[in-house]
């Protein structure tokens, strides 16, 4: 066996009574202390979830860059030993290195918790209008006017959920204040289609038709009808008295004023009922076909397709009833009034061709859609 030589025999020894001294006097201490390790990686994973790395990069790339230093010496020191009263800087690296990890991670958590109340403020806030405007929408049946645009907000209020409950604030706060402007959009394109039902003077015109209407029933001793689009309503009068008023159900897109043929809108004017159809002359249960269109509606055509608010390809149409129900497929009608097939029996026994029927949009100024519209434009301030 081959002696070892001395410098290594003496190198061992004077480890060996090193240890031995520090084991008697529990005096020695590890050059990095396992605990300030821990912290520091505990520091690194908080910095990750709180994505450091994409809210503060610079704090967060000097704190990575001096760890992967400082693990590196870490590593390399992992089994060295020293006196208590000798001096370390590893040990002072490493606890200010945690020190500013700690600083970075509150801050951090102080700016996410600010943008989290932000965001969820502002995604209750856009939820609960779009809650309401949906409301509004439904009760006026006025959906169809709005297109596309509700899916898009919907799309878009989902998202701001999503991210919110991904804890990406940020991306959640710039997509319901996105849907938030959807909403104004649509607010001011139902305020631009429908306005005129919050016009006074247009209500005025409107009561005036109407009490003509009745006037004329009062005068000839007749049967005169009354048709109001945002109550939903027919109303028959005889000797200017009323006799009863129906429920009723209008063009797909009915609410709105009748511009061409196909546009589903419920035309509004003074109409007479040209004749009377039963069974066979009619695809519904029974009807009365106006004679629309008139010299007004035509005049009217002939304005909107000038001024271009009329596809040239597009004619005035025509067709325009008072019709009952033939079965649930035709339960929503093209642009005429619909009644259930009893009221519509006990209307077609009490009318007679030539007898005046008045289609309006309103007869009240507080009337749903204006009641509706005034909704819509109290939640058009900012967020």
């Amino acid at each position: 066996m081959r002696e070892m030589p001395l410098r290594h025999a003496v190198r061992i020894v004077c480890y060996s009574s090193m240890f031995a001294l520090c084991g008697s006097l529990a005096a020695c201490v590890e050059s990095v202390p396992p605990d300030v390790v821990q912290a520091i990686e505990s520091v690194d994973n908080d910095l990750a979830q709180l994505r450091a790395a994409e809210l503060a990069p610079s704090a967060y790339n000097a704190f990575a860059y001096q760890w992967v230093t400082l693990r590196g010496r870490v590593e390399a020191e992992e089994d060295t030993v020293r006196w208590p009263w000798e001096s370390n800087d590893l040990e002072a690296a490493l606890r200010g290195l945690h020190a500013e990890g700690t600083r970075t991670v509150a801050l951090l958590t102080e700016q996410q918790e600010t943008l989290r109340r932000s965001a969820a403020r502002q995604l209750a806030e856009v939820e609960a209008q779009a809650h309401v405007l949906t409301t509004h929408v439904g009760a006026i049946d006025s959906r169809l006017i709005l297109g596309e645009k509700p899916i898009e907000t919907d799309l878009l209020l989902k998202q701001a959920r999503t991210f919110y409950e991904q804890r990406r604030y940020e991306q959640s706060l710039s997509a319901s204040q996105r849907a938030f402007h959807y909403l104004g959009a649509q607010s001011t394109l139902l305020q631009r289609e429908l306005g005129r039902y919050a016009s006074p003077d247009r209500v005025a015109r409107w009561q005036r038709m109407a009490k003509e209407t009745i006037e004329w029933s009062r005068t000839h001793k007749r049967a005169a009808i009354v048709v109001s689009k945002a109550e939903r309503s027919l109303t028959l009068y005889r000797n200017g008295q009323k006799v009863v008023s129906y429920p009723v159900r209008l063009g797909f897109n009915g609410i709105k004023e009748k511009r061409y043929q196909g546009d589903g809108a419920t035309p509004e004017g003074r109409y007479r009922v040209l004749s009377k159809r039963g069974r066979g002359q009619t695809q519904f249960y029974r009807a009365l076909l106006l004679d629309y269109p008139n010299q007004d509606d035509r005049r009217r055509f002939l304005s909107e397709r000038k001024m271009g608010n009329i596809p040239m390809l597009r004619g005035i149409g025509g067709q325009i009833e008072i019709h009952g129900v033939e079965n649930e497929l035709m339960a929503q009608t093209l642009g005429c009034v619909m009644l259930e097939n009893v009221q519509m029996a006990a209307l077609f026994d009490r009318v007679d061709a030539g007898t005046p029927v008045t289609i309006v949009g309103a007869l009240l100024e507080q009337n749903s859609v204006a009641k509706a519209l005034a909704s819509l434009s109290g939640q058009r301030n900012e967020i």
